[in-house]
């Protein structure tokens, strides 16, 4: 049972629900694989695999959180220590990758047999290698023991159903010479970005840069940070945030620019400086996952403590019926379902929360799949309300 203050925060949410119905910045994305990971290993040994399980658990715990800080935490520690108790499945793999260019080999005894090899003109000369066989070990964790294992430290859980980011980005050159970050010219950047999405379960989108983009939004715009643009050209991507940066390449090798962020009707704007381009992109990323993670993440209750009806209409058959209660059985913030009325085509169910219904509406907001109607209130409960458009 929510108070009635809680209640009056669902209700000072209506603003919202009409900004929601009239907008198309809620574009959420569902984030698979939250609790697998994958990890090179140099054999199959036991020692390399209770390795692999600790790499592995730190990875996924990272993902689920949304912030570096808690694999420091004391319980995830000691979880970390016995990361083998956690995994539910494991399967070797393995990759064919090229050999990276000897001047990049960090083995001084390779670089030295190398250079042996190569000057010795009494041997005959024999193929050099261009590729080699990395093996990997996929880790598939229980979810259940790991929330468990996060709920009992007050952790919070950042669910699967994630707020997306949409990323802008204006480069210059030494010479002056700006462009919009495009697949192109500049495949390593958009690279490092998505990898760092995949390490930390964030959906990262690319404006398509076609004509109405580039007539809305000039390089020169990006460059200045123009928020009233950027809002204005981001609308047709419905992405939930959009991060804009500005990166300068000095003569001397160096990264500087600014960042923007802008989520909701926030806005802000960072310094960006580094000598090496991965840092360089994965400090600003870093900084609004943890934003994202921390508006987002929840601390799950052991057992429900409020109380929440949701009434649905749209469910016109039991397929829609089936996936409705999927739905929300998977938000992260139900602990419990209960069918409580079906009149027609409208559904009413009693969910069991491990939270605040602020935090469900929250929750469903950055999904399509409900389309909120107006939200009232019984005498018991709250009463969100929705459409199912799925």
């Amino acid at each position: 049972m929510i108070t009635s203050p809680a209640f009056r925060r669902i209700a000072q949410c209506g603003l919202l629900i009409g900004l929601l119905l009239g907008s198309q910045w809620v574009a959420a994305l569902q984030v698979t694989g939250l609790y697998s990971q994958r990890i090179a290993v140099a054999n199959e040994s036991d020692g390399e695999r209770n390795r692999a399980f600790r790499d592995a658990l730190a990875a996924v715990i990272l993902k689920v959180t949304g912030e570096r800080r808690w694999l420091d935490h004391s319980a995830v520690q000691q979880a970390l220590n016995n990361a083998q108790s956690y995994v539910e499945a494991i399967a070797y793999s393995s990759e064919v990758l090229p050999l990276p260019p000897i001047e990049e080999v960090s083995a001084p005894e390779d670089v030295e047999a190398a250079q042996e090899f190569s000057s010795d003109e009494s041997e005959v000369a024999l193929p050099v290698p261009t590729t080699y066989e990395q093996r990997y070990i996929e880790v598939d964790f229980a979810a259940q023991l790991i929330n468990e294992l996060l709920t009992a430290a007050n952790i919070p859980v950042w669910d699967s159903n994630r707020p997306s980011v949409l990323v802008w980005m204006a480069l210059q050159d030494e010479d002056g010479n700006r462009s919009l970050l495009t697949s192109d010219i500049n495949q390593d950047i958009i690279d490092a970005i998505q990898a760092f999405g995949e390490r930390r379960g964030l959906p990262v989108i690319f404006p398509v840069l076609d004509f109405d983009d580039r007539r809305n939004l000039s390089e020169d715009l990006v460059w200045a940070l123009d928020e009233e643009a950027i809002r204005r050209a981001s609308e047709r991507y419905d992405a939930d945030s959009v991060l804009t940066g500005r990166l300068h390449f000095t003569a001397s090798g160096e990264l500087v620019g600014l960042w923007q962020f802008l989520f909701g009707e926030r806005s802000e704007v960072f310094d960006g400086f580094d000598t090496e381009l991965a840092d360089y992109l994965n400090a600003p990323l870093d900084r609004i996952t943890i934003q994202l993670a921390s508006y987002f993440a929840i601390v799950p209750e052991a057992v429900s403590t409020q109380t929440v009806r949701l009434r649905v209409e749209g469910v016109s058959d039991l397929q829609d019926y089936s996936a409705l209660i999927a739905y929300v059985g998977n938000l992260g913030l139900v602990n419990s379902v209960l069918p409580a009325a079906l009149d027609g085509e409208q559904l009413e169910l009693e969910l069991g929360l491990g939270g605040d219904a602020v935090q469900l509406f929250e929750l469903i907001a950055l999904d399509r799949d409900l389309l909120p109607i107006q939200s009232s209130q019984t005498q018991s409960e709250p009463v969100l309300h929705y459409r199912w458009t799925r």
